[in-house]
């Protein structure tokens, strides 16, 4: 092929122009946190670093396998850093570390200690501490999840204190670990079914019981909930989500101390999760000054806070309810409330769910809101928007101090022009909305329509289209992690133990970026090699390198106010500008189709995608473009900052002329691997059909699969009046065999008993009176399905024998009835034979063995 100099000539600009640009995007000032991108990870499920930490929750095992919810943890993120700087992010956004308590507790939303990091995030070498180092290390900025709203169900060790937590014991059983606190829970605590163990926590912190138990008033002790008025502002949102009582100064004071020291610690943001359910008027008073005072104590002038205001609406305004929807958060209050600092007032005060609202700070919030439930009293700003061609200098007077998550555009996102619509139309309702955070899809939804309970569903090509609106409109760009590969698209994003995680959005991503690379600055990187290179190389990756080298080389990208006006346009399209002392930055976007821009500046202008120039001296200018997610940005080169010229390299969906495809090429290695776990050597889920041994009276029950696994039953006769075989409802707990199936040893001689099997939390079987016991009776919800035959035992070394043993603890003694001569193994439950157990006829008991969780004659023991 015969290339002219002249021609070649061309080809050598184009190519020093494209790499001069990319090196001065990296040369980019940030001067708030509008210049930075975020990647949004949560930590458990990102990556791997240090498999000596992983650890199950307490709910999910089974589901689990070789999946640990607990597996991605501060080690990991810190190695793939890296990655993440390849991609173009600047921040990262990392899900709570707080130490949490509950059934399924990874994601770190359910708080128990709101001082202590949880230890299963950390390693031997690898602290918080250290993560927050090396984010600084690369340049990078580290945004912390926090939350004000609530703690779990299992208490606080502050505000209300039941257990501590034995790390040295399995993590993944709450028997073991869950260590009680002497003299606060009942004393029967153990011998409750879950639910009832659950209303006696919740009675500790919210006097459902109607005693005083929460005396200091640390908590909401309302009951009526919506969503949609105040009233979700004072109750409790879910189970695991008990509210706190955000305006009492001895709550939101130890809030401001405990995560202070955070920002001590170097965090340069927090992301507030549910702020919609805390009053404005307690961030105003309480928490955006003293986080802005804590961050400033430190130097950190800039710290960001955003809040989730949580607005599952298409509008702006939240059902019409300005004080529950999302711009109502970034100003201040025009009026003056009354406020009380004074903790005494909340000590010793007995408030139950119908005693409404004494306290002073209550009812300023109260007045708060009922001032704000028109919309037409509500302030408006221009702080977005262009006068014309010119930037305005942002009045800032009432600006609140915490900035929000664009949850109106997060809704219409399933394509790029509903999502640019409400913010066209709304964003005058926000103080200033260069500041939102802007994402597509999040752990918790995706837009309404796309649909919202799946990881984003629909064609890559909008995924794309939206992505180059986030990344050239106002606002702040931020990505959950592994939408850059499209991870688990269309899965449903969070079911909660009722699905495997790795089925879910939620999912484990680490073996998708094994491998390494070399990271030279921001979306600039070499030497890529495993699966991280294949990963890398997505289309949508790809995509996001480029908006990511755009925008760092445009400040008007990052920082600007908008217009629309004097455009015509067949796809979206506006103009952007950012002034400061040292910058003039003026850009004209197009996304997705073509479009002409009247009443410009004059001058030069270059794209930053194709190269074109374009000298403009009648104030118009027109872009050409096509293809879904292509953009042109028409940068005006000025005296402070001129046109950096084409930026980066074409590809699927941004280009010149025609899509380049880039050969993403097959990932090399497993992509989702299971770890090895150690099965346990005598597994009773391995129990297909129970066994009734000779001399035995008992009763089996398979349950059904939506049922509770601790399953009870309720026997009774009846002799003039109900007489009771069990306790009280809802009856004696039943022995676990295995897939589904439960075991009760019955006593006495059984003469018209009824049976009724529940799960404690609302589930029984049958609805009322019970079935007729039978002795070895098989039963499944519709009634007796079988009855087993009796077993002769064939000799203590039969190892498939259900044995008569009872095994239980006391004082960290292990005791063991028997009615038969036996050695039995007593193993770990990671499976390694602990000592031998040499049982008589009678009872036995054990001393020495540590307490712990073990498994012997299929059965879990726990010694405490």
């Amino acid at each position: 092929m015969k290339i002219t100099k002249s021609v070649t000539f061309a080809i050598q600009v184009m190519l020093f122009l494209s790499i001069s640009c990319i090196a001065s995007a990296q040369d980019f000032t940030r001067t708030d946190f509008r210049d930075e991108t975020i990647y949004f990870v949560m930590t458990t499920r990102f990556y791997d670093g240090d498999p000596g930490n992983n650890t199950h929750c307490w709910d999910g095992k089974s589901l689990n396998q070789g999946d640990p919810a607990w597996r991605g943890d501060f080690k990991g993120l810190i190695e793939k850093l890296d990655y993440i700087k390849a991609l173009g992010f600047t921040a990262v956004w990392i899900t709570p570390v707080v130490e949490n308590a509950s059934g399924y507790d990874y994601h770190g939303y359910h708080a128990m200690n709101f001082k202590k990091v949880d230890p299963r995030y950390e390693s031997e070498d690898v602290l918080f501490q250290d993560l927050i180092d090396e984010v600084h290390a690369r340049d990078m900025k580290i945004v912390l999840d926090v939350v004000f709203n609530h703690t779990g169900n299992f208490g606080e060790s502050f505000l209300s204190p039941m257990f501590e937590k034995d790390y040295t014991a399995d993590l993944a059983d709450a028997e073991a670990c869950m260590l009680k606190i002497p003299g606060i829970l009942p004393d029967n605590y153990d011998e409750m079914t879950p639910g009832q163990q659950y209303q006696a926590r919740l009675a500790l912190m919210k006097n459902t019981d109607g005693q005083n138990h929460d005396k200091n008033n640390h908590f909401h002790h309302y009951g009526n909930f919506n969503w949609d008025d105040i009233t979700s502002q004072w109750a409790q949102i879910a189970g695991d989500c008990v509210d706190l009582n955000t305006e009492n100064p001895l709550v939101y004071n130890y809030i401001i101390e405990a995560y202070s020291q955070f920002i001590k610690m170097g965090v340069d943001g927090f992301r507030i999760d549910t702020g919609r359910h805390i009053s404005r008027l307690v961030f105003n008073k309480v928490f955006n000054p003293a986080f802005k005072a804590a961050a400033e104590s430190v130097g950190k002038d800039n710290f960001f806070m955003f809040g989730e205001i949580c607005t599952r609406d298409r509008n702006y305004w939240y059902r019409n309810t300005p004080a529950m929807s999302t711009p109502f958060y970034t100003w201040k209050d025009s009026k003056s409330y009354p406020w009380s600092e004074d903790a005494n007032e909340y000590k010793n005060t007995a408030i139950f769910a119908d005693s409404g609202f004494p306290f002073l700070n209550q009812q300023s919030c109260i007045a708060n809101y009922n001032d704000n439930a028109s919309e037409g009293n509500q302030p408006s700003s221009n702080n977005a928007f262009l006068n014309g061609n010119d930037y305005r200098t942002p009045d800032y007077s009432l600006r609140s101090g915490l900035d929000v998550i664009d949850f109106p555009m997060h809704w219409n996102f399933e394509n790029a022009y509903s999502a640019f619509g409400v913010a066209t139309s709304g964003d005058h309702a926000y103080n200033d909305a260069t500041f939102n955070v802007v994402y597509v899809d999040s752990h918790d939804y995706s837009p309404d329509g796309a649909p919202e309970g799946e990881r984003f569903a629909q064609p890559q090509s909008t995924w794309a289209e939206n992505l180059s609106l986030m990344y050239t409109f106002r606002g702040i760009p931020c990505l959950y992690y592994g939408s850059e590969i499209e991870f688990k698209k269309g899965k449903p994003i969070d079911k909660g133990p009722t699905i495997a995680l790795r089925e879910s959005g939620r999912a484990y991503f680490g073996g998708y970026i094994e491998g390494d690379l070399a990271v030279n600055d921001f979306a600039d990187y070499e030497n890529a090699g495993g699966n991280v290179a294949v990963s890398l190389k997505h289309p949508l990756s790809l995509h996001i390198q480029r908006l990511s080298q755009i925008r760092m080389a445009v400040p008007a990208l990052r920082k600007g106010q908008y217009s629309t006006a004097n455009i015509n346009a067949s796809g979206i399209a506006f103009k952007r500008r950012y002034v400061d002392a040292n910058t003039d930055s003026y850009a004209l976007i197009a996304i997705s189709g073509s479009a002409t821009f009247s009443n410009i500046l004059n001058g030069t202008y270059t794209d930053v995608v194709s190269g074109d120039v374009k000298q403009v001296s009648n104030n118009t200018l027109s872009a050409t473009l096509n293809g879904k997610g292509n953009i042109r940005v028409y940068v005006l080169s000025t005296s402070k900052t001129p046109a950096p010229g084409k930026v980066g390299k074409d590809g699927k969906y941004i280009y010149a002329s025609s899509p380049v495809n880039i050969e993403q090429g097959a990932y090399p290695d497993e992509t989702e691997p299971l770890l090895e776990e150690v099965p346990t050597p005598v597994d009773p889920g391995e129990v297909t059909e129970p066994v009734l041994l000779h001399g035995e009276q008992a009763i089996f029950f398979e349950k059904p699969a939506n049922w509770g696994s601790l399953i009870n039953s309720y026997i009774y006769y009846e002799d003039n009046g109900a007489k009771m075989i069990t306790k009280a409802w809802p009856g004696d707990r039943m022995q676990s065999l295995g897939g589904g199936v439960y075991k009760f040893v019955l006593e006495g001689s059984i003469n018209n008993w009824k049976v009724l099997f529940n799960d404690g939390g609302g589930n029984q079987a049958p609805a009322s009176i019970g079935f007729d016991v039978v002795n070895g009776g098989y039963y499944k919800a519709g009634g007796l399905d079988h009855t087993l035959n009796e077993t002769l035992p064939t000799g203590a070394a039969e190892p498939e024998l259900l044995s008569t043993i009872r095994f239980y603890s006391s004082n960290g003694v292990l005791y063991a009835e028997s009615g038969i001569t036996r050695e039995l193994s007593l193993y770990s439950i990671s499976g390694i034979v602990v000592c031998h157990l040499k049982i008589n006829v009678g009872k036995n008991s054990y001393e020495g063995i540590p307490k712990g969780i073990y498994i012997a004659d299929r059965q879990k023991i726990i010694i405490h």
